[in-house]
């Protein structure tokens, strides 16, 4: 049980290590020579490294912010974080996490070799919070040991190539190529935006090729912009909130000067990220063609949501945006139905409505990524806020988990539960 658990925690658990891998085995059945398999593996390795280090630094940056907006505008409520649900889940369902994620990824080897659905899932993050949510809910419906580790395998295994499958029709149009999938359990925001962007915009206008006049051409760096933006928004909340308040964050500095820095940070952090997906694409999709050759048939890595920002940056900036105000205003109606009242976090809406706003963009263009990043905010508010009653104990903690495809698979399992209880 000890090499088990060393396997989940320590491998399994970590993408960097878990792409490595991959790189690594879609190198040696091509037969590369020993230094290409070395510096492929070790190249990919440290892109994922690099995109984690961008992300952490943006988390930050946003996480400051989030603490600022609640403190100063004293907003109380459920706090959606994954990593926090998932740390409370392990108090008591550890076991069967571990178990249903070991598993699981074998199961989605298999289906990925016996099924047309040829995806292997590399974002190992996902990987484990699917697993936490599955075994909370599976034994809040009445499962135990074998059946609830088996079940929730299954389940895992099923999600991991069907989430990448219908986000596909979407990532060709985004990335022009069929190389690669999306591994990330937002996939039905992703999707919703997509198909809003589809109905209301003109993806021949697209984010990337907004006019700007000479005077302002700064602007088309998007590193310029991002940062102009952030630092907008940081010293415009500062502002609201007043030196009391952003002095539990800022310490001696400034305040307005931290808003300013923080906003700036964001930016730097964003670049990191776009630096490291570059990194893993230059490896791992030519490595995936020795593992689509010789194991899994046509099988394609799904990756993590970054893995799209570079294809349109802007719609990155436009995407978060709309999807906070979707949070925003959500969170006004929930409070009218008497529903739990989700607070945005900055986080959740910066990737999945970044991300979103790539796919609304690639669909809809400028006006596809503004409102599929606010359907995504729309639905990261409610899908918490129903997800709660099916969690059992864990709905009684002060946060829940955030993307949608895993209050959706919850709900599901819940409702399905309730038939046959």
């Amino acid at each position: 049980m000890a090499v088990f658990e060393f396997l989940m925690n320590e491998i399994l658990s970590l993408p960097a290590v878990l792409v490595g891998i991959m790189v690594l085995i879609g190198l040696a059945v091509q037969r590369a020579d020993l230094s290409k398999i070395f510096s492929g593996t070790l190249k990919s390795i440290i892109g994922f490294i690099i995109l984690g280090s961008g992300a952490t630094v943006i988390i930050g940056s946003l996480d400051a912010l989030g603490g600022i907006i609640e403190e100063g505008f004293s907003i109380h409520g459920v706090v959606p974080n994954n990593e926090a649900i998932v740390a409370l889940a392990q108090q008591t369902l550890g076991r069967e996490t571990a178990l249903i994620m070991g598993f699981g990824f074998i199961a989605n080897i298999l289906f990925a070799r016996f099924t047309p659905l040829k995806y292997i899932f590399l974002t190992g993050h996902h990987t484990f919070f699917m697993a936490a949510l599955l075994s909370a809910v599976l034994g809040t419906a009445g499962l135990s040991g074998f059946a609830l580790v088996l079940t929730g395998s299954i389940i895992l295994g099923f999600l991991m190539v069907l989430m990448p499958a219908i986000g596909q029709p979407f990532m060709r149009q985004i990335t022009g190529s069929n190389d690669i999938a999306i591994g990330h359990f937002s996939t039905i925001g992703y999707v919703s935006a997509g198909l809003v962007g589809k109905w209301v915009g003109n993806k021949e206008q697209s984010t990337e090729e907004i006019q700007i006049s000479e005077k302002w051409s700064f602007l088309r760096d998007s590193l310029v912009a991002t940062a102009l933006t952030m630092v907008i928004i940081f010293v415009i909340m500062v502002l609201f909130a007043g030196p009391s308040v952003v002095s539990h964050y800022a310490g001696e500095q400034n305040f307005i000067m931290f808003g300013i820095i923080q906003g700036v940070t964001f930016a730097a952090g964003l670049s990191i990220i776009l630096l490291g997906v570059r990194m893993i694409l230059n490896e791992i999709v030519p490595a995936f063609r020795g593992i689509a050759e010789k194991i899994v048939p046509g099988a394609k890595p799904a990756l993590d949501i970054p893995i799209v920002f570079p294809y349109a940056s802007t719609a990155v900036i436009i995407g978060f945006l709309f999807s906070f105000a979707g949070g925003l205003i959500s969170m006004f109606f929930l409070g009218l139905l008497s529903l739990p009242l989700i607070i945005p976090g900055l986080v959740p809406h910066f990737f999945t409505g970044g991300g979103a706003g790539v796919f609304g963009n690639a669909t809809g263009g400028r006006v596809g990524a503004a409102v599929g990043g606010f359907v995504n905010g729309v639905l990261i508010s409610f899908i918490p806020a129903l997800l709660l009653p099916v969690l059992g104990n864990l709905g009684f903690a002060n946060t829940t988990f955030g993307d949608t495809d895993f209050g959706i698979v919850g709900i599901i399992i819940g409702f399905i539960a309730n038939l046959f209880s």
